[in-house]
């Protein structure tokens, strides 16, 4: 009996490791169980869109150096940046939000992020299931760091090709029209804020981490977005791969203020 309680803990640990979740294993979950499940999974999801993927060139040109902002609110993550470049290459953003100094950009369900009511319904679908995705956009008024009070917020200074990178994957993942234009879908539930259709599917291992994380990667940030599908993975990787030296961003900031 021992060594079947301690063969079925070891199992639901793995899964536990995996997603990170605290809770009781479960004795019918023995190790050959829970590796077949997670071969079924895969197998399923082999065949959904990993859209939007990582960008490896790009013919955007950018600054030497910007600072860009990930942030986190509860189990979500994304990007802050300054507005400028993002907005002449998508020129609707400007006209819907006007001159803002930063936008902040998530990707996720279309059902799950444009509704106020989070029922277990929407979130078991969004989760379970490949669902059309959006992009969320804000402007952002001013510097992001002190806009979050209630958010966890990483500063990264990435080079002009980084930046470009970035810039170009963020614009990737709106779709576009047979016109070449993206897509309203609605306002957004915040002040200044507003969804678009998006490009890709999201699932279970296709979250808006997984997309953060493919940012980072696109901006030659040292990150694996396989199975970031949690904010705190996404977070921890970004500290802990945080280059030392950042003082050029700091350089130019404060040449601007002069």
């Amino acid at each position: 009996m021992a060594s079947k309680k301690e063969g079925s803990k070891k199992g639901s640990g793995s899964l536990s490791r995996l997603f990170r979740l605290e809770s009781e294993p479960d004795p019918f979950f023995d190790p050959f169980f829970e590796t077949c499940l997670i071969a079924i999974c895969l197998i399923i999801l082999a065949g959904c869109s990993t859209q939007p993927h990582v960008v490896e060139t790009t013919e955007i040109i950018a600054p030497a150096a910007t600072r860009v902002y990930v942030v986190r609110q509860a189990w979500h993550t994304g990007f802050v940046i300054p507005s400028e470049i993002i907005q002449s290459r998508l020129p609707e953003l400007a006209d819907r939000l006007g001159n803002t100094p930063y936008m902040e950009f998530g990707w996720g369900d279309r059902a799950y992020y444009q509704s106020a009511d989070k029922s277990l319904e929407v979130t078991l679908r969004a989760v379970l299931w490949p669902t059309d995705a959006i992009v969320y956009t804000r402007a952002i008024p001013e510097q992001p760091g002190d806009y979050y009070p209630d958010a966890k917020v990483e500063t990264l200074c990435l080079e002009g090709r980084q930046f470009a990178l970035l810039v170009n994957f963020i614009e990737n993942s709106f779709y576009r029209d047979t016109e070449g234009d993206i897509v309203f879908s609605q306002d957004g539930l915040l002040e200044n804020s507003l969804f678009f259709k998006g490009t890709g599917e999201y699932y279970l291992f296709n979250t808006c981490n997984t997309w953060t994380a493919r940012g980072l990667k696109s901006a030659e940030f040292g990150i694996s977005p396989a199975f970031k599908v949690q904010a705190g993975s996404v977070m921890r990787s970004v500290a802990r791969n945080m280059p030392e030296d950042q003082s050029a961003c700091e350089r130019i900031a404060s040449v601007a203020a002069l």
